[in-house]
């Protein structure tokens, strides 16, 4: 279990993952120390599994991002193991997701163009067959917020 201290380490780390551990410390109020043993201790139970680089997506050449939901035609532990490595293998897409519901899978992609988009919607989707259906939604504006849920409890 987490408790306000941790919770309060992982607010601070989720806002800015490279803030020093004296600086960490501080603004929860413990020694160095204790805070490099807790956010040590958070990494070794899998509550803390990395960090990560926040990219322009401008700078590699995105210029437009859009979801992608999937539904696929049958469904079978194989085909939808199948088809979730199929999407992390493709460069694109960003994120995915297996959901519950009408879609079985929403993509997040990222892509140069809307020819792009088109093009890789064709090769990456229409193509399998596995896949019975997608729909595509442009992103227009894609901001991550930062800030944890509450605490269970508060």
């Amino acid at each position: 279990m987490l408790d306000r201290i941790d919770y309060a380490l992982l607010r601070l780390l989720r806002k800015n993952a490279r803030l020093p551990n004296k600086d960490l410390a501080a603004k929860v109020g413990i020694a160095p120390s204790t805070a490099l043993e807790r956010v040590r201790k958070m990494r070794e139970d899998k509550v803390l599994l990395g960090c990560h680089a926040e990219i322009a997506p401008q700078a590699l050449g995105i210029g437009l991002q859009a979801m992608i939901s999937v539904r696929l035609a049958r469904h079978s532990r194989a085909l939808v193991d199948g088809f979730h490595q199929h999407l992390l293998g493709l460069p694109e897409v960003l994120a995915c997701y297996h959901v519950a519901g009408a879609d079985d899978f929403l993509a997040h992609v990222g892509v140069r163009d809307s020819e792009h988009l088109r093009h890789f919607t064709l090769a990456a989707f229409t193509e399998r067959e596995e896949v019975a259906h997608i729909e595509t939604r442009l992103i227009f504006e894609f901001r991550r917020n930062v800030e944890l849920p509450p605490m269970a409890g508060d």
